[in-house]
């Protein structure tokens, strides 16, 4: 075999080689793509357990992939949201927190990863002691931020970090003190009434079909004594559509909130 016939048959393998390797990674696109496609389908069809199973199944395959990462997360810290206390809403919450760093890990600048790291802190925070949930509540807030540089207008972080500001105002006195003084929450310093309002509004102009951004809204106005903007949000949000599988839920605890005014 002559020395030109060895190379052309190199290059013949290293071609062959190279094409089952961009083989491979197109069909791993397709198979995303296609699994995406499934978990959303089942979202929209409000069933959280298939959207999570589908979305599971995804970071199975492609652990590194940021579109089923972030949505991963989403899924399981929505469902935790709903389970009751005990080991099940732990394992979605932590599920959901890891997801979320596996998603900011794989792509720094995507808003989604940071604003679903933001979620997922804030609800297992609620799970925890006093010296913890002021820690993660600092995470919670640098999420958020990090998700809102990259898109000013993302209505989850802009969800999150008023809800974060309502949760430190809605803390007693003693208590934002203490956090402040003795277990290095001087960032609660910056929280307001304000700000809370300022980003629900903003969450809800930015995306006005979801119902928990007008939810959260409105307990806000009513721990500021707005009751006439309760009563308003409430009332558009009795004949806005179901679209999340949280929604019927969402508007229950809304209809409450016109109750407690006509109490």
């Amino acid at each position: 075999m002559t020395r030109g016939t060895c190379r052309r048959m190199a290059r013949t393998m290293v071609a062959v080689a190279l094409g089952g390797v961009l083989g491979t990674a197109s069909a791993g696109a397709q198979d995303v793509a296609a699994i995406i496609a499934e978990g959303e389908r089942a979202r929209a069809a409000l069933d959280g357990e298939a959207a999570l199973a589908a979305f599971t199944q995804g970071v199975t395959l492609a652990p590194t992939s940021y579109a089923l990462l972030w949505r991963a997360s989403r899924e399981a810290g929505e469902l935790g949201e709903s389970a009751p206390a005990g080991a099940r809403r732990d394992t979605l919450y932590a599920r959901a927190v890891r997801w979320a760093r596996g998603a900011v890990a794989a792509e720094p600048s995507g808003a989604d990863g940071h604003a679903m790291l933001a979620v997922a802190l804030g609800r297992s925070a609620l799970a925890l002691g006093v010296r913890e949930r002021v820690r993660l509540a600092t995470e919670v807030r640098e999420a958020a931020l990090a998700a809102l540089r990259i898109d000013s207008d993302h209505a989850a972080a802009l969800h999150v970090l008023g809800a974060w500001h309502a949760e430190i105002m809605r803390l007693p006195g003693v208590a934002r003190f203490t956090a402040r003084t003795f277990l290095g929450g001087r960032v609660f310093e910056s929280a307001s009434w304000a700000e809370a309002q300022r980003l629900l509004e903003r969450a809800v102009a930015t995306d006005p079909g979801r119902i928990t951004h007008r939810l959260d809204l409105a307990r806000i106005y009513r721990d500021t004594r707005q009751p006439d903007r309760v009563r308003a949000t409430c009332t558009a949000v009795a004949t806005m559509p179901v679209v999340e599988y949280h929604d019927a839920r969402y508007k229950r605890a809304c209809a409450r909130l016109i109750e407690e005014l006509d109490r």
